[in-house]
């Protein structure tokens, strides 16, 4: 980091590593038929099932239509299911199929190997303290929300 890099701001600085890191990250989704938001949708749904198309928006800050047009898309191709009718309202809990979990699994070893080309020159204790300012970061977001 040059000198001039402790002064910038923190947002910027973290703008810039996920300008550098997204091109990788596509690189590995695309040939997959993913895009970023796919993934993120496969991703959340995987860590808790049963979010809806308008939980699944506001925790990634698209609207609710943009988020439905994702999960339409996933669900078309067997990635995530819904059930056909609501159980209760009109919201349509969404889950990760079997077919979706292995996409899934071969996605995120394919990142990882991204990852760790890009991060390769921070150690592992730099890398974990990082994982664990920006969760906080994320957390904090989230409460505030």
């Amino acid at each position: 980091m040059s000198e001039s890099d402790e002064i910038e701001p923190l947002g910027y600085l973290m703008f810039r590593a996920g300008a550098v890191m997204r091109p990788r990250v596509l690189a590995v989704l695309r040939p997959l038929g993913l895009g970023m938001p796919e993934f993120m949708c496969l991703r959340m749904l995987n860590e808790n099932p049963g979010r809806t198309s308008a939980e699944l928006a506001r925790e990634n800050n698209v609207s609710a239509q943009a988020m439905n047009q994702v999960l339409n898309g996933l669900q078309n191709v067997a990635l995530v299911s819904r059930p056909a009718v609501p159980a209760s309202g009109r919201a349509l809990p969404a889950k990760v199929t079997a077919k979706g979990k292995a996409l899934l699994k071969r996605v995120e070893s394919a990142i990882w190997a991204a990852e760790d080309e890009m991060f390769s020159r921070l150690g592992v204790d730099d890398q974990r303290e990082l994982r664990r300012i920006l969760g906080r970061l994320i957390d904090a977001a989230s409460e505030n929300e």
